[in-house]
């Protein structure tokens, strides 16, 4: 430990004098810097899957909804008022007077239904378009077995009035229409430069803020838009996105002052930062704040060997979730025995046969499970790769679990990691065995998990299909009872854990780095100290750089 501490003083040092002068021309511009992780792949609400994409998209554009920056809760945002039917199906939503695109140009409820009906047809390929299967004839539509999108139940009563009806109740409807899915993109953007409207130049929406510069590699730059609505809120003046892929570049960039947060984090700085927030509180830069999102190993179970359940499973009961949270994340984060987190509106999945460290029982299962499989000790077994998009973090991981089937199974797996963007191509193609898998809920429920994994699902990249899986998520949709939903989950989930479609690692925590001088402001205008959300959403209309 003195070691550590000793090549981390250095770090102690430019976080006491490097952040202070730089943090004062910040404050007076009121400019803020982010480290995203990546690159984004895409900036169009319709097809982007991602959060590095979600954290920009969440203050380009705005829904109906907006959120509520602390408790995620919908507050109006396109949208001013809105009006549900007694059968809870027909939303009547009163739009806001004089909305404008970024470019000036009138926003009016057309926009909405042209962008709902552009995710939901099937050429524009949104893996997203599910999330409107909700509304009347959403699915039918996207799976080409509807053609007219005239029948959707999405109508502009009048350029202020949006109707629309739902194929049953759904009671996270009005969280939905804050997700960037159901944002609204600017026709006449698009109709002009097709699938370059997202490029610098061209693009434009419709929230707090709008695209100045997109530098591939280097940064994306936001400024305020001066069309919106509520301009007179946003204290941030400017603020960049930077892909830095690097965990320990992207911190070291936080220490010398480039950046005002990130929550890309190194593991073994972890420790450091607690030990600095619980001895000096005013210098204290590392949050650490649950999160609604399991990180997990999926499986592609079309191709051999993972094509096996018997495979699957002995994969799964090797793996020693306990040591991979203790001594390679230690950012406080919670084995995971299921894909939905626990109390996640109020449902909490038990603990089956994963455990958070495997027993000498568990060992000896796995090792009959892979001999009646045909690889007694691993004999036999093919070559195959662990796929993950780079990152340090990642890479940790897998190296570990890559020696604990090695030494508990006797099989060799290689490791291969990708970019982002090719690493989100090759799982969609199911070009893989084993990935690196992360979720993060869009919504407080346990369908924002378990709905992906439907038979031909737009996230289902697993090639798994059961019939009575689908069953239940069908029925847990249209049950108005809140603890019958409940149960239905709960038997769509044994029959993923029991089949091992993926392997649950750990429940995320939202381990951040971030400059004191980073403050929020409620929505009744109070500021505040920064404070992270279930879902890990950056909304910078609330934000303020303090002096």
């Amino acid at each position: 430990m003195k070691n550590l501490i000793s090549k981390l003083s250095p770090l102690l040092i430019c976080l006491s004098f490097a952040w202070p002068a730089l943090a004062a021309q910040l404050a007076d511009k009121q400019e803020i810097r982010i480290g995203n992780g990546t690159e984004p792949r895409e900036l169009d609400p319709a097809i982007s899957t991602g959060v590095p994409e979600s954290h920009i998209e969440d203050n380009l554009f705005e829904g109906l909804c907006s959120y509520d920056p602390f408790t995620l809760a919908p507050l109006p945002g396109a949208a001013e008022s809105w009006q549900i039917s007694a059968d809870a199906t027909v939303y009547t939503f009163k739009l806001r007077p004089n909305l404008k695109w970024s470019d000036g140009k009138p926003l009016d409820a057309n926009d909405f239904v042209y962008s709902w009906r552009r995710t939901l047809d099937p050429k524009t390929a949104s893996e997203y378009a599910y999330q409107l299967y909700y509304i009347k004839n959403g699915a039918a539509f996207n799976k080409g077995k509807l053609k007219d999108a005239t029948q959707l139940g999405v109508v502009a009563k009048d350029a202020r009035t949006l109707v629309v009806t739902l194929e049953r109740p759904t009671p996270y409807f009005l969280n939905l229409t804050s997700f960037h899915t159901l944002y609204p993109v600017p026709r006449h953007v698009i109709e002009k430069h097709k699938q370059g409207w997202t490029k610098e130049g061209n693009m434009v929406s419709n929230g707090p803020y709008k695209l100045a510069e997109w530098r591939i590699n280097k940064h994306i730059k936001i400024v305020p838009n001066p069309h919106y609505w509520d301009k007179e809120r946003l204290k941030i003046k400017v603020a960049y996105f930077m892909p830095i892929e690097n965990e320990n570049t992207e911190e070291k960039a936080f220490v010398s002052g480039q950046l005002h947060m990130t929550t890309t984090v190194p593991s073994i700085k972890i420790p450091y930062y607690k030990d600095l927030k619980k001895r000096d509180p005013k210098r204290a830069v590392y949050q650490s704040t649950p999160m609604l999102g399991t990180y997990y190993y999926r499986f592609n179970v079309t191709k051999k060997p993972t094509d096996d359940q018997r495979v699957r499973k002995a994969l799964s009961l090797t793996i020693d979730r306990r040591l991979i949270v203790d001594k390679i994340t230690k950012g406080d984060q919670v084995p995971a025995w299921s894909f939905v987190p626990p109390n996640t509106a109020g449902y909490t999945y038990p603990r089956t046969y994963i455990k958070d460290s495997p027993s000498q029982q568990d060992l000896a299962t796995a090792q009959q499970l892979m001999k009646a499989a045909g690889y007694p000790n691993g004999k036999g077994f093919p070559k195959i790769d662990l796929l993950y998009n780079t990152s340090e973090g990642h890479k940790k991981i897998a190296v570990a679990i890559q020696q604990m089937w090695k030494k508990h199974l006797g099989i060799e797996i290689g490791i291969l990691n990708q970019e982002w963007k090719v690493y989100l191509n090759t799982v969609r193609a199911l070009n893989y065995n084993v990935s690196r898998g992360g979720w993060i809920g869009d919504y407080l429920d346990p369908n924002t998990f378990l709905n992906m994994y439907v038979t031909g699902g737009g996230h289902n990249n697993l090639g798994f299909s059961n019939q009575q899986y689908d069953n239940y998520i069908k029925m847990a949709a249209s049950e108005l009872d809140h603890s019958k939903r409940l149960q239905y989950f709960r038997k769509a989930e044994d029959i993923l854990i029991e089949e091992v479609a993926i392997i649950p690692i750990y429940f995320y925590t939202n381990n951040s780095l971030i400059s004191p001088k980073v403050k929020m402001y409620s929505v009744d205008g109070k500021l505040q100290n920064w404070a992270g959300n279930l879902s890990d959403r950056i909304l910078l209309k609330y934000y303020a750089i303090a002096k």
